[in-house]
This record gives structure tokens, C-alpha cells and sequence, in this order.
């Protein structure tokens, strides 16, 4: 049985290596700590994307439109 909201490290991981699949590396992708400061039940826990240069932001998007064609 699956928890909800899955909890942010592995699914942090699990974004990390598909985008390794294609390449791309989001240097800052992880755990957004503060998210779990909110009174939140059950804490938010959100994924940091990180910021990313132009060429993999492009990257990125010709990946996904790919996905979405194919």
C-alpha cells in the first residue's frame, strides 16, 4: 500500500534518474525543506526543481515534447 503524499526523497531520486536517462541533470533537484514547516497535515513535502541553465531547460522540453508525441 502506497502512502499519500509519497514521501519527497525517493521521488526526488526516482525524477533524478529518469531525467538521467535523457541526459539531463538538474543540479539543485531535491527535498524542499521548508515545505515542511507549513501546518500542513500531512506535510507538503515538495520537490525542489532547482534552477537549470537555457540549454537543459531546451533539453528538458524537447524531451517531454517527444514523451507526449510518442
Amino acid at each position: 500500500m502506497q502512502s499519500w503524499p509519497p514521501p519527497p526523497e525517493p521521488v526526488a531520486e526516482e525524477l533524478r534518474a529518469a531525467l538521467a536517462a535523457h541526459g539531463i541533470t538538474l543540479p539543485s533537484l531535491g527535498v524542499d525543506l521548508p515545505s515542511f514547516a507549513g501546518s500542513y497535515h500531512p506535510a507538503a513535502g515538495l520537490i525542489a526543481l532547482g534552477n537549470c541553465n537555457t540549454a537543459t531547460a531546451r533539453q528538458l522540453a524537447e524531451v517531454l515534447r517527444k514523451a507526449a508525441e510518442g
